[in-house]
């Protein structure tokens, strides 16, 4: 698997495919396996009152969480349709500068258990959690549950 080439690849399909998250300024950050970052600028993600839209934090972390899911399962030769089903968001802090979301598995072994759903029945799910920190302080948190089936 070529990490680079897979994130300029990902990062590509999202700016191509989703008009949001071209508008958003996104871009891939860093990927190491088990993380995917996501970054935005705060100008184009800014509320009335200057600080980052609640929106564009939920667009951010749940595109960081398909993210992870997407590199993952391309990086195990699965095509598959993945889409969010259930997700809750947590506000905590304003973010006054860029948003930088990190995306990450809610348990070790969702990954591989999510491929063996993938072989044996076609489909499968998995839950994942992602946060927006704001200096020291968690800013916003997503848990989401995504279902994922293998394309015909």
């Amino acid at each position: 698997m070529d990490t680079l080439a897979d994130t300029a690849a990902l990062e590509a399909r999202i700016l191509r495919e989703i008009p949001l998250a071209r508008a958003m300024q996104l871009a891939v950050s860093r990927y190491s396996g088990d993380a995917l970052e996501l970054e935005a600028p705060l100008a184009p993600n800014r509320n009335d009152k200057g600080c980052a839209f609640g929106g564009s934090l939920t667009a951010l972390m749940t595109l960081a969480a398909w993210g992870l899911v997407e590199l993952d399962l391309r990086g195990r030769g699965l095509a598959c349709d993945i889409f969010v089903g259930d997700s809750q968001v947590r506000y905590q802090e304003p973010v006054w500068g860029a948003l930088h979301a990190v995306a990450r598995v809610a348990s070790p072994d969702a990954l591989p258990a999510l491929a063996a759903a993938l072989h044996e029945r076609g489909k499968g799910h998995i839950d994942m959690r992602c946060e927006i920190r704001a200096g020291e302080a968690t800013a916003a948190t997503l848990a989401a549950r995504f279902f994922a089936r293998l394309r015909k």
